[in-house]
């Protein structure tokens, strides 16, 4: 059910989100103690190493505790890149019109856990894609605003607005994970070709 740095999928009803895209090694520094720099407000280096604990802990935990480890060379890149996201889709949404609440969230997650095989099934889906579990409500968050985006808005347009509000947050990720791209929302290794992240999925934020 893993796959490197691809979206989680449950259903095509309910696609939980998330392209983990790769980094670069260049690119603007931000501000010192910075992971990157969203809108002007930090993602410290501290708030990304928690995640990452976080996540680690999750692994450990799991059946496939070997496989996942040795598998998540890159799960700080990936884990950044998540939490740049995140933002991206979020003011998209508030720039658009469009909201999600708490209950929707709720419902969303139930009928996820129905298909997975339960609430553990379902957090154990999430730890192999490198998602803590309780960050589970906001990657949830995230992918029904950007299906309500998508709905509004049609794939072309949507695209254009998420490179748009990327822009307009002026991301800057420090040297040592990598280059934001704003177009793509997403970045290569250096040295290394193109390659897909979105699991199938054309909407990128």
């Amino acid at each position: 059910m893993i796959r490197r740095r691809t979206a989680l999928s449950v259903s095509a009803a309910s696609a939980l989100l998330l392209s983990a895209p790769l980094l670069t090694a260049c690119g603007e520094a931000p501000r010192p103690g910075a992971a990157a720099v969203v809108d002007g407000n930090r993602i410290t280096v501290s708030q990304l190493q928690a995640q990452v604990k976080d996540v680690r802990d999750a692994q450990r935990g799991s059946p496939k505790a070997d496989q996942l480890l040795a598998a998540g060379g890159r799960l700080s890149q990936d884990t950044l890149i998540r939490m740049i996201q995140f933002r991206v889709i979020e003011r998209a949404g508030k720039d658009n019109g469009v909201g999600v609440t708490r209950r929707e969230v709720q419902r969303a997650r139930g009928a996820a856990e129905q298909q997975a095989g339960g609430a553990a099934a379902l957090r154990a889906l999430y730890v192999e894609q490198g998602i803590a579990p309780d960050r589970i409500d906001q990657a949830v968050r995230m992918d029904l605003t950007r299906s309500a985006l998508l709905r509004k808005l049609g794939t072309t347009k949507v695209n254009a607005v998420f490179a748009r509000t990327s822009k307009a947050l002026d991301i800057q990720v420090n040297p040592r994970y990598g280059k934001w791209d704003d177009n793509q929302g997403t970045a290569v290794i250096a040295k290394e070709a193109w390659l897909r992240t979105s699991g199938g999925s054309p909407e990128q934020a």
